[in-house]
């Protein structure tokens, strides 16, 4: 802008001098005049390069006075700026103390193991007020207690008050422990949402080890469950997570499952209040997978798993620890799940990608899966079309084969996605599947 008035004034003089030389070239060309009417000229020269000299000097002025304008304008602009940037800042500042509270629910009992567990929920805890540990024990046993009452205000302590023995009946005596499993998981949930208002938990227990980015992972995944109604619960868990079955390049890929993983996972109040007024005496996770409780929602689940359990010993006596559940990856590199656009796993957006890419993937057949036939595809399709070749080609490759109430472990619409020889497989039913059959187990 300073510019622009320079260049005006520049044209300005220039044309007072052209003026000035004009006038002086005319009085050559006419040397011989009447003195009055020489003093005219000169008189009436004077009196318009007076009224020319004063333009200028109201030139001047009014650029002067838009150069302070201008000054004035530039000044508010930096300082908006700066109370803009400013007002972020306290707008960012309040975003963070605005976000949701999710408390991480740990269920102990008599392992005094479960100093493991609540050492990494501590260490890679950020935020301990968006994150709190709320520590849940039955059974009443001493040392355990002792151990949790050592972490102090880090935590939050609740003892679960009866501890009488539960009604079993005399076919189920040996299985006694899932029913105190039942009685203290409903007795902690319902203390957590409804004496505590929470609005969302992280249930875990106590022999549970978790990844360094197991918060960022869940508080990530919150919107989309709140958001997606098909959607009743988050977990940290892949049952089929073994090395050489799932990409470690990618800890950042996640699915939908419509099996119930548990093993760390996240459910909302809404999902609790209608669970609570019918949740089961005993066995509670296989009562979770039934279809009255599941009503074709989904869960969301990573390709890395985000936990990993080191309890060979407990109620269910170590069962698949040593031939299976010891060998679970557990994710060590952090993704900034928060930062991310998970709108992929919305239901309609997925069923449309996902389930049309699986479908539009080459098929082979089992010995050509084995041998890792036709080098060049980066993924391929194996087709089962009854419980026996589900059971055998997952024997085969090494993924879990059993079922819960029809529905494969770790299975979408019917569909298992794994890594084989370093490729995709997706092991699925026909195109024209109807959906899951309970009475296959």
């Amino acid at each position: 802008m300073r510019k622009q008035v320079f260049y005006i004034i520049s044209i300005i003089t220039a044309l007072i001098w052209l003026a000035v030389i004009f006038l002086l070239n005319k009085e050559q060309e006419n040397p011989v005049q009447p003195v009055s009417r020489q003093n005219e000229e000169t008189a009436d020269f004077k009196r318009r390069l007076e009224l020319m000299e004063d333009r200028i000097k109201q030139q001047i002025k009014e650029n002067g006075i838009l150069l302070e304008n201008l000054k004035n304008i530039k000044d508010t602009y930096v300082m908006k700026r700066e109370e803009s940037r400013e007002q972020a800042e306290v707008e960012a500042a309040a975003a963070r103390n605005r976000r949701e509270v999710i408390p991480v629910l740990l269920f102990a009992c008599n392992r005094v193991t479960v100093k493991k567990a609540l050492d990494l929920l501590i260490s890679y805890r950020e935020d301990k007020k968006q994150f709190p540990i709320i520590v849940s024990q039955d059974c009443g046993h001493r040392e355990t207690a002792d151990v949790i009452k050592g972490y102090g205000d880090q935590i939050i302590s609740i003892q679960q008050p009866d501890l009488s023995e539960p009604v079993v009946p005399p076919k189920e005596k040996k299985f006694r422990g899932y029913f105190k499993i039942a009685r203290h998981y409903g007795w902690a949930l319902n203390h957590t949402f409804n004496v505590l208002g929470h609005q969302q938990v992280i249930i875990v227990e106590d022999d549970l080890e978790v990844a360094p980015d197991f918060y960022e992972y869940f508080a990530g995944t919150l919107p989309l469950l709140k958001k997606d109604k098909s959607l009743w619960c988050v977990s940290a868990w892949n049952d089929n997570g073994k090395q050489g079955l799932i990409d470690q390049e990618q800890p950042d890929l996640l699915y939908r499952t419509d099996f119930f993983p548990g093993l760390g996972w996240m459910i909302t109040r809404a999902l609790w209040t209608e669970l609570s007024a019918k949740w089961p005496r005993s066995y509670w996770d296989d009562w979770m997978r039934e279809p009255a409780q599941r009503q074709e929602r989904a869960c969301i689940r990573p390709e890395v798993s985000r936990t990993k359990t080191f309890g060979k010993i407990g109620v269910s006596n170590g069962l698949f620890f040593e031939k299976h559940l010891k060998y679970i990856v557990l994710n060590d590199r952090f993704v900034q799940f928060t930062g991310k656009d998970l709108s992929y796993l919305e239901q309609e957006a997925y069923d449309a990608e996902f389930v049309d890419r699986v479908y539009r993937t080459p098929v082979l057949s089992l010995e050509e899966v084995r041998t890792a036939a036709r080098p060049e595809l980066t993924s391929v399709r194996l087709i089962y079309r009854t419980r026996e070749n589900f059971k055998k080609f997952s024997k085969l490759l090494g993924i879990m084969d059993d079922f819960k109430s029809g529905v494969p472990r770790m299975a979408y619409r019917g569909i298992v996605s794994f890594m084989h020889k370093g490729r995709r497989v997706y092991l699925a039913p026909n195109v024209n599947w109807k959906g899951y059959n309970p009475q296959w187990a």
